[in-house]
């Protein structure tokens, strides 16, 4: 069996935006989410979202500002009907307090789970879109979206959809605006953004 740290691994450091908030209740646990501001080299922030657990609460307080933060990209399916249809968020496996720089990095091992789609942005860069199904430990799978730029993007898409890939990258957060029955809403939309990415033998 893999190790999930090798085909799942998420290491943020930055700024809490508030406290944490009551998310949910499984198997006898409370989940709270806390957004975190990661700032990127451009200087723009992406706001992430954690998922982490009661027992870890009193870390973020005992902290006093800035977090560093290992553990694993998730996906679940919004049936609520409002904002996107996939939402990802980070859950949080290990926490501590942090003084330095900030830091986004993601590795991923996984299968390619639909054909890859070559685009070109408004300013003209070519880019592909991705998605990656990644095992997680209770056999269940997270897909998660993925984008490659210019030669890494022309690459990509080649590749055939039962692909094994190893990916490295950043977690961004993207606005757009989507025309819905209420009139145009602003969302959010969450992505790797991939510095890397290879294609590996199957297993």
């Amino acid at each position: 069996m893999e190790n999930i740290s090798e085909t799942n691994l998420v290491q943020l450091c930055g700024s809490p935006e508030g406290p944490p908030r009551y998310s949910h209740s499984s198997r006898g646990q409370d989940f709270f989410l806390l957004p975190l501001r990661v700032r990127r080299l451009s200087g723009v922030e992406d706001r992430l979202n954690l998922t982490l657990r009661r027992e870890l609460l009193p870390a973020v307080e005992a902290s006093g500002g800035r977090l560093a933060v290992k553990g694993e990209l998730r996906s679940f399916n919004n049936h609520k009907g409002a904002g996107p249809k996939l939402v990802l968020t980070v859950f949080v496996r290990e926490l501590e307090p942090w003084e330095g720089e900030d830091l986004n990095r993601v590795r991923l091992l996984g299968t390619l789970c639909r054909p890859p789609k070559l685009r070109s942005t408004p300013l003209g860069r070519e880019i592909t879109d991705l998605m990656l199904a990644v095992n997680r430990r209770c056999g269940r799978s997270d897909y998660l979206p993925c984008i490659c730029w210019g030669a890494l993007a022309r690459r990509a898409e080649h590749w055939d959809t039962g692909q094994r890939l190893q990916l490295e990258g950043r977690l961004q957060s993207r606005e757009y605006t989507k025309l819905t029955d209420a009139g145009y809403e602003t969302r959010t939309a969450y992505e790797v953004s991939a510095s890397e990415a290879e294609a590996v033998p199957l297993l």
